[in-house]
């Protein structure tokens, strides 16, 4: 072999060099030839080699006579099927030579036999007569084999066999031999046997005999000199309080268990408390009196105490291993003491939780160990499920464990965090929504610092998991609070962090905020920053994050407020000079499409159209232009939604209609409660809000898309006067193909004749050809509702907080909106 170059020089390429390198492949090649040439031999071949001939069963018989162990091993493994084939000669001519053969055969051929007798059992080859009669001998006869794994193996398929036989059988082969095998003077592997086989035969015999016959036999091996003996008869004694019943249990069985409890040996000890407990549902275990039910809650109190009093400042390398030992125990009883919290409030009542136990959750929810605190977390929503109406009395305690400093038990706590504070918003001494933060002022910060701990670690999947659950947040506080200290966190996690699906989760977030926002001053910022911010923004990836927001504002909002403010600005980017973006809208655009309705958005789905034949035509990105030529076959075979009621799309217009529905009535929610402040100078509270939405027949409940049960906003623009928006809600109920709401958009300045051809219109290209009556009306109102004033010479949405802005002028618009839209977007690409 050539040694390999020196690392300091340059790797050698030369023809010479080369050869060296196929002259070390070739005494590789030398080396393993031996390997390749270790055959059997002429002789060995000979001895393995079977007469063709020969039927199944002789050939079997002659394997077992004179062939190889390997040989009879897979006659044996083969057992089954010749049961099955032809078993009167299998059990008169080869089931004699397997006999013959057990006694001396090795581990693996056990192994396989015992596999086989059961088959046999479970294929019901012959009847359970000829089965105990040819087989069960030969089971008997191998329990005791020097091999552990063959005894087991032989004691399994026996323990199947008692399932089947008939009771003079199993007396008469069975529990007779078991009187000698329990005997001292056998070998423990026998009386370990014979533990099992007792427990499984209490099934088998009535009550009467099992006490005559088969207790004896148990109180001895509870008695056994062998920790082992004791340990596996305890373990069967849960089987034999089923046959005997109560009354034997309670004066055969228990007094042994509690002999068996202060055993010497762990293990029996072990034993007899696991046995106890499984035995609690046949005794009277729900009836203690004042002292028992005292004790047995002052033992659990201790246990959740367990090691916290031999606390001390010591070095933990200076701690002696058996002392550490000591304390992880100590840590594991503390530990199912948490896991146990739940039922132990049942025990004493949650009435009594404050005086029996709220001591105790705080020693847990306050405990050194993450084990410990990470368990109690996973049940504090068990926890307040119980306590009910007396759930503020854990509001310290829940904020204590946000506040955690580990974030496993942040992540446990998190799982069901919706459903706690849903729990403390609506329990406690009061349940008016006006006071449902009053008694936890300290649940905002806790929440804010927890999500900035999670951000700040490496554990993306829990600040996944924490903004996913805030959005539940509109349920439990109030507007302001969520726009003020929850809103803008969003914004910046959906721009500066560089997780993936934490992203996607702070957009998902933002768009439940937004829908639930009860401002339209607050709700036409973040759209106006969606769109700048992301949709305008200057990195790909923001332009990215973009599109998966209107993905969210498809699924959360209704049709009407995505195309209102989302639409025109998603369809830009079809423009955008990243592939990337290009192709994430190519796959949204059925779902774009999916929000327009004819003919009302029939000037959206020309601007749709002039897109997608603008991509086919001047796209250069190959892979662009495959997922494009895929999307116009997926978008032609799209059937539009009509204005007016179709059956085929009958649930989703309804949950659309739903949500628009609701959206108009936050918006009316909003100029009373303006109305309110300018009447009395009080703003209105969630109470009447809920009851001004169940006078509007709204749901309490929301879709399933969308995750919280809170009254949404829109995103259209207010009313002057909650009589007009009455007014407009009422024609919108009446017919659902009359999108004019004139009081909602106010008045709308005339399309061009060019525009609105009166007459019937084709419309055809993204989608099945249809002819469709327009009227100047119709078309002009859904129009010019439908498109964001953003995409106008004058701004879109009021400026920020201070609602300076202007109306936009209707003639200045009017105009441009029946433009062609390329030029506008050309118009709009130029702006940084």
């Amino acid at each position: 072999m050539h040694p390999p170059p020196p690392a300091a020089a340059a790797m050698d390429f030369s023809q010479n060099s080369l050869f060296g390198y196929m002259e070390d492949l070739q005494e590789l090649t030398i080396i393993e030839r031996p390997v390749r040439r270790s055959l059997k031999t002429p002789e060995e071949i000979e001895r393995l080699t079977v007469d063709e001939d020969l039927s199944d069963i002789e050939r079997a018989v002659y394997l077992l006579s004179a062939g190889q162990g390997i040989q009879g091993t897979s006659v044996i493994a083969n057992l089954p099927f010749l049961m099955r084939q032809n078993p009167a000669e299998t059990l008169r001519r080869v089931l004699p030579k397997v006999r013959e053969v057990l006694p001396v055969a090795g581990v693996e051929m056990q192994l396989t036999a015992a596999v086989s007798f059961l088959t046999i059992l479970q294929e019901d080859s012959v009847s359970i007569h000829t089965y105990a009669h040819s087989f069960l001998q030969v089971i008997l006869l191998h329990l005791e084999h020097r091999d552990a794994g063959v005894s087991n193996a032989w004691l399994e398929t026996l323990l199947s066999v008692i399932e089947v036989l008939p009771k003079e059988t199993l007396r008469h082969e069975i529990l007779n031999p078991l009187v000698s095998k329990a005997q001292l003077s056998q070998t423990v592997q026998s009386r370990l046997v014979s533990c099992k086989i007792l427990g499984k035969l209490t099934n088998k015999f009535d009550a009467h005999t099992i006490k005559r016959e088969i207790l004896p036999l148990v109180k001895s091996l509870c008695q056994d000199v062998e920790y082992e003996v004791r340990s596996c008869m305890c373990r069967q004694l849960e089987n034999i309080a089923q046959g005997i019943g109560t009354e034997l249990t309670k004066s055969m069985v228990l007094p042994e268990l509690i002999e068996l409890s202060r055993d010497e040996g762990s293990s029996v000890r072990l034993a007899a408390f696991e046995t106890l407990v499984n035995l609690l549902d046949v005794f009277d275990t729900g009836i203690f009196t004042p002292d028992q039910h005292l004790r047995f809650l002052e033992f659990y109190k201790k246990l959740c105490t367990l090691g916290l009093q031999q606390e001390n400042g010591h070095n933990e390398n200076q701690i002696p291993p058996q002392v550490l030992e000591q304390e992880k125990k100590y840590i594991s009883v503390r530990k199912n003491c948490a896991y146990n919290f739940p039922a132990m409030i049942v025990f004493v009542d949650p009435k009594n939780f404050h005086m029996e136990l709220y001591s105790t959750f705080f020693c847990l929810c306050h405990d050194p160990e993450v084990p410990v605190r990470y368990t109690i977390a996973i049940c504090f929503y068990e926890v307040s499920k119980l306590l009910n109406s007396g759930v503020y009395l854990i509001h310290k305690e829940l904020i204590t464990l946000l506040q955690d400093e580990s974030l496993e038990v942040l992540d446990a706590l998190i799982d069901h965090l919706p459903e706690i504070l849903e729990l403390m918003s609506t329990g406690g001494e009061s349940s008016i929504q006006e006071n449902k933060l009053s008694s936890l002022p300290d649940l905002i910060p806790a929440l804010t610092a927890a999500e900035q701990r999670a951000a700040a670690s490496l554990k993306w999947r829990t600040h996944e998991k924490l903004l996913q659950k805030y959005a539940c947040l509109p349920h439990i506080i109030s507007s302001d609070q969520i726009y003020y200290r929850f809103l803008q966190r969003m914004f910046t996690i959906m721009m500066t962090n560089n997780v993936l699906p934490v992203q996607k989760a702070a957009s998902r977030t933002l768009c439940i905020f937004l829908r639930y926002n009860r401002k339209q001053e607050q709700r036409h910022e973040v759209i106006q920053k969606l769109i700048e911010q992301l949709g305008q923004g200057k990195s790909y990836w923001n332009r990215l994050r973009f599109l998966d927001t209107c993905e969210f504002i498809i699924e959360i909002f209704s049709k009407s407020f995505f195309c209102k403010y989302f639409f025109l600005p998603a369809i830009e980017l079809t423009h955008d000079p990243v592939a990337n973006v290009r192709m994430k809208l190519c796959y949204l655009l059925p779902k774009v499409k999916s929000t327009l309705k004819i003919p009302a958005d029939k000037h959206l789905l020309q601007q749709l159209e002039m897109c997608v034949r603008k991509l086919l035509c001047q796209e250069k990105d190959k892979d662009v232009l495959a997922i494009v030529k895929r999307t116009v076959l997926e978008l032609d075979r799209m059937e539009m939604s009509m204005d007016a009621f179709q059956k085929k799309f009958y649930e989703k217009d309804l949950l659309d209609q739903e949500k628009e529905r609701e959206e108009l009535l936050l918006m009316e929610m909003e100029q009373l409660e303006k109305e309110k402040q300018q009447n009395d100078g009080r703003p209105m509270s969630d109470k009447t809000f809920e009851k001004k939405r169940r006078d509007a027949k709204t749901p309490t409940t929301l879709p399933k898309s969308i995750p919280i049960s809170v009254p949404g906003p829109s995103g259209t623009s207010t009313p002057s006067t909650s009589k007009e928006i009455k007014k407009s809600k009422l024609i919108r109920s009446q017919s659902f193909n009359n999108q004019a709401f004139h009081a909602k958009y106010g008045n709308l300045d005339k399309c061009p004749s060019k525009s609105s051809t009166a007459g019937y219109t084709p419309v055809s290209g993204l989608g099945k050809t249809s002819v469709i009556s327009l009227t100047d009306d119709s078309f002009r109102a859904r129009n010019a509702s439908s498109i964001p004033t953003s995409f106008s010479p004058s701004p879109s949405l009021p400026s920020t907080s201070r609602g300076t802005g202007n109306p936009v002028d209707p003639k200045s618009s009017g105009s441009k909106d029946t433009q062609p839209r390329k030029a506008t977007l050309k118009s709009r690409k130029s702006n940084p």
